[in-house]
């Protein structure tokens, strides 16, 4: 456990970084509540589970190595990126519970996860990059464990600070043009991510 430190420090740089989960939980917790974006918090940290699976068994290499599988994986994608950035720029400003708004479901969030470049990228950087244990199964098990309270923690910050930005607002036509500046910002966050 010497690389626990250094392995966390990574964590908290590679998970809270600006990206395309970050981004999006913030558009979210700033378009439709903190309440209303638990669920999205969640399916977006327990998706992040999905892509270290993915990341530490090798599938999501395998598969990416299928002739023609990268560009229509990436096309997926991209129209689940754009799809999130409308309903997010859409949004109506935070109001009365009966406003009509539906929030991002738990199960979006898991899929924006399992679909975000920089999420599998940073996984396999940490992943690789540290030994926590001695023996491979309690190694991947603990970093496993460690990522996890990292991106949970690093969600719910990037909600809070979504929910902070509205509230500051304070008026409708502002909160609008928040939605729209995290729109944008998904969206320009994953051009770079896939891009780079």
């Amino acid at each position: 456990m010497n690389d626990l430190p250094q392995f966390l420090l990574a964590g908290f740089a590679l998970a809270g970084s600006p990206g395309p989960n970050t981004l999006s939980m913030a558009a979210v917790g700033a378009a439709f509540g903190r309440r209303d974006a638990i669920g999205y918090l969640l399916g977006l940290s327990f998706g992040m589970l999905g892509v270290i699976a993915l990341v530490g068994t090798g599938t999501a290499g395998l598969l990416l190595a299928v002739p023609g599988a990268a560009p229509v994986i990436t096309g997926l994608a991209a129209l689940y990126f754009l799809w999130l950035a409308w309903r997010i720029a859409n949004a109506p400003p935070i109001g009365p519970a009966d406003s009509g708004r539906r929030p991002p479901r738990w199960h979006e969030g898991a899929l924006l996860s399992m679909m975000n470049p920089k999420a599998y990228a940073a996984m396999a950087a940490l992943f690789s990059g540290f030994t926590l244990r001695p023996e491979p199964l309690p190694d991947a098990l603990t970093k496993t464990l460690v990522a996890f309270a990292v991106i949970l923690t690093v969600n719910a910050a990037w909600m809070v600070i979504g929910t902070l930005l509205t509230r500051l607002a304070g008026n409708p036509r502002t909160a609008r043009a928040i939605n729209y500046g995290f729109a944008a910002a998904l969206l320009i966050s994953v051009a770079a991510t896939t891009l780079l």
